[in-house]
């Protein structure tokens, strides 16, 4: 299965800009507002993309954030969490220090009362005290059905343990980097998952975003071999978070691809044509949390592939 119909999710408390992820993640931005205020936007976001996501049917877990820790970006999950079918977690490694204590066990505690089957978890976090990341499923774009595992390698994102995630789960690595321009510099893409989304018949990909010609070449061979549609966004979609999406199943097996508005009204109508032939499509306004967060839609996301008892 390349898509789930349960998602987990985490109701931000302390949403703000941080400070530690700003120095590499360039989608970040400062707005003119008290953090009480940002937080406040944020959670009405939040709130409104999980009615919308729940309308469509798709089953939404949500936890809130807790108020005693400075966790920031606790909104976005899908980075130190990943669920698999065969009923194994794995647990990452995060380059900021604060994100660090969005790790919980009572999320595990939680997804394990909703009927879910956890049998093994694999943890990679001691990586952190070496200085190496791997920041799940923002850092790795998995194609489940073909067990490739697409990552652009960066201070996020490194290749060793990339290797190891690939050995430990029995996925073929495609690697690459993936670049934005950021006053005038080329400076690697924090995130795989701002770039690319990975559907069932399809990917979004700003192809632009991969410099070196002989891995734009090899990614591109690798999801046309496997019968994906390359639809192919530019970099100034990239940053309205058009690659930033994520597509789940909804009520009676229906297909979304879920994103957010900003994300939606980057896309031309031919684009927009092209993602209906495959699958509907849902968008929600996130304009504070990806101005201030720096991360979309598929970041709030975590996928639950996880057997049911």
């Amino acid at each position: 299965m390349q898509i789930t119909n349960t998602i987990l999710m985490i109701r931000p408390e302390n949403f703000r800009m941080n400070e530690q992820t700003a120095v590499n993640n360039y989608f970040q931005e400062d707005i003119d507002l008290k953090n009480k205020e940002i937080n406040s936007r944020a959670q009405a976001e939040f709130d409104a993309f999980v009615l919308v996501l729940r309308e469509k049917g798709v089953n939404v877990i949500v936890m809130k954030d807790t108020k005693e820790l400075d966790t920031p970006d606790a909104v976005f999950p899908n980075n130190w969490i990943s669920f698999h079918e065969d009923g194994t977690v794995g647990l990452y490694p995060l380059f900021a220090e604060n994100r660090r204590r969005e790790r919980r066990e009572d999320v595990l505690d939680v997804v394990e009362e909703k009927g879910f089957v956890i049998r093994n978890i694999i943890d990679y976090t001691s990586a952190e005290d070496e200085g190496y990341f791997l920041e799940a499923t923002g850092s790795v774009i998995l194609d489940r059905e073909n067990r490739k595992a697409y990552c652009a390698l960066s201070q996020r994102a490194d290749e060793d343990l990339l290797i190891e995630f690939c050995e430990d789960f029995e996925y073929t690595p495609v690697i690459f980097t993936a670049y934005q321009s950021v006053s005038g510099q080329r400076k690697p893409i924090y995130h795989t998952n701002v770039m690319m989304c990975l559907a069932e018949t399809f990917a979004v990909i700003c192809l632009d975003a991969i410099d070196d010609k002989r891995e734009k070449k090899n990614v591109v061979s690798h999801l046309k071999q496997d019968g994906k549609e390359l639809i192919v966004i530019s970099e100034a979609q990239m940053h309205q978070f058009a690659g930033n999406m994520l597509q789940v199943l909804g009520m009676g097996n229906r297909r979304f691809l879920v994103m957010s508005t900003a994300a939606y009204k980057s896309l031309r109508p031919d684009q927009i044509a092209a993602l209906e032939k495959h699958c509907g499509i849902v968008h929600s306004s996130l304009e504070t949390i990806e101005t201030c967060g720096g991360g979309s839609a598929r970041c709030m996301m975590a996928e639950v592939f996880l057997p049911k008892e």
